[in-house]
């Protein structure tokens, strides 16, 4: 079937395999839902395994992502056409005072090959910006990301001001990155912590669906 072949084109990381793939099962005129699902997000999820697994590393998944993108760029006017919408939407950066997005990135992609719609604020992010963002595009998930000690405490201020916004019980927090822990998550008040990507795009996904 063409959606194992889209599947194991996206895997190996086949940018043009993929795109010459969708393009005929678009010209076959098959459902832009399914291509997306059975497809495109069917072979993004067995590579968010490999990674739990250890069996793909940080350049596969980056290499698989940019195959997924070009994919989904040839979806996006069809899907909207469709009337398909994303699952969700997740407000995703990097605390104030980090400029690390190794691992943001890869969370935003892991995300998006969940079916969600991303808002990458990017790095150096204040608590201001995540809880003005999520307002204004009504996201379900506020996700921060911290490499240094010194900046982790900054996901503390995003709580604060998710609650003095008064979004707090309209939003999940989630955090993540090298120096979190779940103990962590649980002083500063955040809903999820995880320990790697994959991870943190499933339990996005169970928020959203359960």
């Amino acid at each position: 079937m063409i959606y194992d072949d889209i599947s194991a084109a996206l895997q190996k990381g086949r940018r043009k395999d993929v795109e010459a793939l969708i393009q005929q099962a678009i010209d076959d005129k098959l459902p832009p839902k399914d291509i997306l699902n059975k497809g495109l997000l069917a072979g993004m999820d067995i590579v968010g395994e490999k990674f739990k697994n250890n069996e793909l590393y940080v350049p596969d998944v980056l290499v698989a992502a940019r195959a997924m993108n070009a994919g989904t760029a040839l979806l996006k006017p069809l899907l909207a056409e469709a009337g398909v919408e994303s699952i969700g939407k997740v407000v995703i950066g990097t605390v104030l005072g980090d400029l690390h997005d190794i691992g943001k990135n890869l969370v935003k992609m892991m995300m998006e090959g969940k079916g969600f719609e991303v808002i990458d604020l990017g790095v150096n992010v204040s608590a201001e910006q995540f809880v003005q963002s999520a307002i204004e595009h009504d996201a379900e998930i506020i996700a921060c990301s911290a490499l240094l000690t010194t900046t982790m405490g900054e996901m503390a201020n995003v709580v604060k001001v998710a609650t003095e916004k008064g979004i707090r019980d309209k939003v999940t927090i989630m955090i993540g990155g090298a120096p979190v822990n779940e103990a962590f998550k649980i002083s500063v008040g955040a809903d999820i912590y995880t320990p790697d990507a994959a991870s943190a795009a499933e339990e996005a996904a169970k928020v959203v669906l359960n």
